[in-house]
């Protein structure tokens, strides 16, 4: 094996080992998926069978899915500023191999428990009362899974890259985080929204990947699968050469 597979390998295990080892951070980061599922899925139902939309649970449990995916993602970025300040991050840096190396080792590691996050809420809504459209079809909805895992798990280690403060990154991250998730199409449909909001969905990565695992789960799709697939492809190509550059840069 090479000093790159070892390196990725050995923080790939690391920050499950890490995530895994706090139960307060597992059941804290399922509160909010679950409430979600529960309150808005059968307070809203109602609602929403009424105005012709059908059972709301099968509706917004892809969205909830992807909620507790990005959420996970998105906050393994602040391992990278606790690193930092208490000296881990610079025994790593001096390992042999580049950084960018480091930062895929990062990446892999945050998006394989926000990838088993989805993966538990999803088995939640089972429990709720949501059905998949066609049951085998079902794995291959863990590929957009895996995408926004990669995608918001690089986006996340960007941002901490150019931090310091540790109580910051929370706050910057929810700013972030909310937006994207009420403009992702996960709560309510895309179609017949005002131009001016209709823009920024589309602009926005998560409405991609919601809108393919709802497609595949519930058969019910905005844009196309491929449409789907190649946009949060890309996109998570990008962030993550962005965040390979960033943590490149990065000073301990």
């Amino acid at each position: 094996m090479s000093n790159y597979s070892k390196i990725i390998f050995i923080l790939w295990l690391r920050q499950i080992k890490k995530y895994y080892r706090s139960r307060a951070r597992m059941i804290g980061s399922l509160a909010q998926p679950v409430l979600f599922l529960v309150a808005l899925g059968f307070g809203f139902g109602p609602i929403y069978q009424k105005a012709g939309g059908g059972n709301y649970i099968q509706f917004i449990a892809p969205g909830i899915i992807s909620m507790s995916i990005i959420f996970t993602a998105m906050f393994s970025g602040i391992e990278v500023i606790y690193d930092r300040q208490f000296g881990f991050l610079k025994e790593t840096l001096v390992a042999p191999v580049p950084r960018w190396t480091i930062m895929i080792g990062r990446t892999f590691g945050g998006a394989t428990v926000a990838t088993l996050q989805g993966l538990v809420v999803f088995f939640i809504a089972l429990l709720v009362g949501f059905r998949p459209e066609n049951i085998f079809l079902a794995p291959l909805a863990l590929i957009f899974m895996i995408l926004i895992a990669f995608f918001f798990t690089a986006f996340g280690t960007a941002i901490a890259s150019k931090m310091e403060d540790m109580q910051a990154f929370p706050i910057i991250m929810n700013f972030l985080i909310m937006p994207l998730f009420f403009l992702s199409g996960a709560l309510f449909p895309l179609s017949g929204l005002p131009k001016s909001i209709q823009l920024i969905t589309y602009a926005n990565p998560l409405s991609y990947g919601v809108d393919g695992i709802r497609g595949i789960l519930s058969g019910q799709m905005h844009f196309t699968f491929h449409a789907d697939f190649l946009m949060l492809s890309i996109l998570t190509a990008i962030v993550l050469a962005i965040g390979s550059y960033l943590f490149s840069k990065i000073e301990v």
